[in-house]
C-alpha cells in the first residue's frame, strides 16, 4: 500500500481546539462522525485516512488531571 504512513501524525490545532490524527495519505472524501466531536475522514474507497478530535482540551482535561494525580501518587 503506498498510501500507508509509516506512523500516525498527530497535530493539535490550538485556535481549532482539535486533534488529527492522520492514519495514511489520500483524499478525504467523506466524514462519518462517531460521536458528538470526534469525525472519522474517509478516502474514495471508504478507509479511513484520519480522525478529527473537536474541542480536544476539553475532552482530555479529565485524562490528563488523572494522569497527573496518579503520577504524582507514584
Amino acid at each position: 500500500m503506498k498510501n500507508k504512513m509509516k506512523e500516525p501524525l498527530v497535530r493539535y490545532d490550538a485556535k481549532a481546539d482539535a486533534i488529527y490524527i492522520l492514519t495514511r495519505k489520500g483524499t478525504e472524501e467523506e466524514v462519518i462522525e462517531m460521536a458528538p466531536g470526534v469525525n472519522l475522514e474517509l478516502n474514495e474507497q471508504g478507509g479511513v485516512i484520519g480522525i478529527e478530535i473537536l474541542n480536544a482540551s476539553r475532552l482530555f482535561r479529565n485524562i490528563t488531571k488523572s494522569m497527573y494525580r496518579q503520577l504524582q501518587a507514584s
